[in-house]
């Protein structure tokens, strides 16, 4: 009798490449559809219980297109923010009061960055102050993708937070 890891062993070996082609072709990213081919078997290991030969192609694929699903809508989602901000943000903001302002945010920011987790902080600051991609940082700190950005979306969130109880 096969155990589940051995299920989802063979399964990885069986179906990786089909499910990364089947999530590349969705999304047109070769980083993003490697990462979120590996994110269909680790999110597979939380049905263990459920497992069989017979279904377990049929819960990869499931899971992989709500994957892509998630993705897309969050991709969407961003290009949205994006171009509202875009548009509605001032074409100018060189008066006095606004430069106060913008240097007293600032200084709230730095006050809180200083307070992140060492890594955290590392991250935060290649991220904002160096311009640096997320892949140029996960190089870098020879950390995978999905673990920088999950960094960068704490500390973005709790330096958000902070600064809002600022204003």
């Amino acid at each position: 009798m096969i155990t589940t890891s051995q299920l989802i062993a063979e399964s990885y070996t069986s179906y990786h490449r089909s499910v990364y082609l089947y999530i590349y072709y969705r999304i047109n990213n070769k980083e993003e559809a490697e990462d979120l081919s590996q994110d269909v078997f680790l999110r597979l290991m939380d049905y263990k219980q459920m497992l069989r030969p017979d279904t377990v192609k049929f819960f990869i694929y499931t899971i992989a297109r709500n994957l892509v699903n998630d993705y897309v809508r969050r991709h969407y989602k961003k290009q949205e923010i994006t171009s509202y901000m875009y548009d509605h943000t001032a074409a100018y903001s060189n008066e006095t009061e606004n430069q106060i302002i913008a240097k007293d945010l600032s200084v709230c920011e730095k006050k809180r960055i200083s307070q992140l987790p060492p890594q955290r902080r590392k991250i935060y600051i290649m991220s904002r102050f160096e311009d640096k991609s997320t892949s140029d940082i996960s190089t870098e700190l020879n950390l995978s993708r999905r673990t920088v950005e999950n960094h960068l979306f704490i500390s973005r969130k709790e330096v958000r937070e902070y600064i809002q109880q600022c204003i």
